[in-house]
């Protein structure tokens, strides 16, 4: 038998120097848990991650500690720390489009 988790975002709070995103995790048969995940206010004044995608950033934080530990983590916390969010970037780059009317250099001919 599977034990399927869902994972669901609950909202986030500006507190101080952090926004706290809150998630709760249901279970079959068990009590739903609450977690939150924090990222630094600066993260998102330095442009290392956007508004919109910090959801992401924490629910995938969340998903790796869920599985690393059989969806039961010893925390309710957590931080997500500069490195994460490098990867996250990274990950999530646009990629250049292949436009067919832009010039050729001269290491295309």
């Amino acid at each position: 038998m599977i034990n399927e988790i869902v994972v669901q975002f609950g909202g986030f709070k500006a507190k101080g120097s952090v926004r706290e995103y809150s998630f709760t995790v249901r279970e079959q048969a068990n009590e739903p848990r609450e977690f939150t995940l924090t990222i630094p206010i600066v993260a998102f004044d330095e442009r290392r991650v956007r508004y919109q995608d910090a959801p992401d950033v924490c629910s995938l934080k969340l998903r790796k500690e869920l599985a690393a530990s059989a969806n039961h983590p010893k925390l309710s916390h957590y931080d997500v720390t500069d490195a994460e969010l490098a990867d996250y970037k990274g990950a999530h780059a646009p990629r250049p489009s292949k436009n067919p009317f832009s010039r050729k250099t001269s290491q295309d001919n």
